[in-house]
């Protein structure tokens, strides 16, 4: 039985996640909390987080969930460092010092980050690395849709995709630099966010659009055109619980780790 602590019990991430955990048979929620006080979720008792360390200590979880925000989010992760629980994080918008938080937290339990828990999504981050690089030359938008109330822009998936995108770019460049004896410039790729004006495209930038609009759970496209051709590549999430699922799925598989920082691709 895998024991399993929540934050953010009060949120749409929260409950998702305790409901599905609840729906496993090796799993049990023994701890969730929230900032604020709020009714019970899933019959289980919410606490409040400002006495998160505490009851890390008492309830000895085997590992901690959290989807909330950069600042509470580090708080809990120190904090699970501190007890000795390992930490699945789907929080996004991370500053670079918060970055480095989790990072020592690591040093001491297994810590694994994601900027996205849908299986789905897994996938497209690896059919987007393949098309990009073979499509080196086709330009490229990326857009990604979410509901009205998410605070980061853009989304923590979009930044990863893009990141992707760097990568390939990166590893392209230094290939042919080893095949010509030079030194490998780096070919930037300058991410172009909306345009306005008098903006004509460049070569090797990426558009990147964020939209916000209901309550749209998240989608997010790649655009791939050159050649006389359009290449898109989509995952739409229809529900949170995917997300929870995949989040749940990790912490599975995280537990018994040794210390270190992990991705959700680690798991497969």
């Amino acid at each position: 039985m895998i024991e399993v602590a929540v934050t953010g019990a009060g949120g749409h991430m929260g409950r998702e996640v305790i409901e599905a955990a609840t729906h496993r048979d090796e799993m049990a929620v023994v701890l969730a909390v929230n900032r604020t006080s709020v009714a019970p979720v899933a019959g289980h008792e919410v606490a409040d987080e400002s006495d998160l360390p505490h009851l890390l200590a008492e309830r000895d979880p085997d590992v901690l969930v959290d989807f909330t925000l950069p600042d509470p989010s580090t708080r809990y992760v120190e904090a699970c460092a501190d007890a000795g629980v390992a930490a699945v994080v789907g929080t996004t918008g991370f500053s670079e010092s918060q970055r480095e938080v989790l990072a020592d937290a690591a040093e001491s339990v297994p810590v694994l980050r994601a900027s996205n828990f849908a299986r789905g999504v897994m996938a497209l981050r690896r059919v987007i690395r393949e098309a990009v690089a073979t499509l080196p030359e086709y330009d490229i938008e990326l857009t990604e849709t979410h509901h009205n109330r998410k605070r980061d822009a853009p989304s923590g998936t979009a930044l990863t995709i893009l990141d992707d995108i760097d990568e390939v770019r990166e590893e392209r460049e230094e290939r042919r630099s080893s095949e010509s004896g030079t030194t490998a410039g780096g070919e930037a790729t300058d991410r172009v966010h909306g345009r306005e004006g008098d903006q004509p495209r460049e070569d090797g930038e990426v558009g990147v659009h964020a939209r916000r609009a209901g309550d749209i759970t998240g989608e997010h496209e790649l655009l791939l055109a050159g050649n006389h051709e359009v290449l898109t590549l989509t995952h739409r999430a229809e529900s949170r619980g995917v997300f929870a699922e995949g989040a749940l799925d990790a912490a599975d598989w995280l537990v018994g780790r040794p210390a270190g920082e992990y991705d959700f691709e680690d798991t497969v």
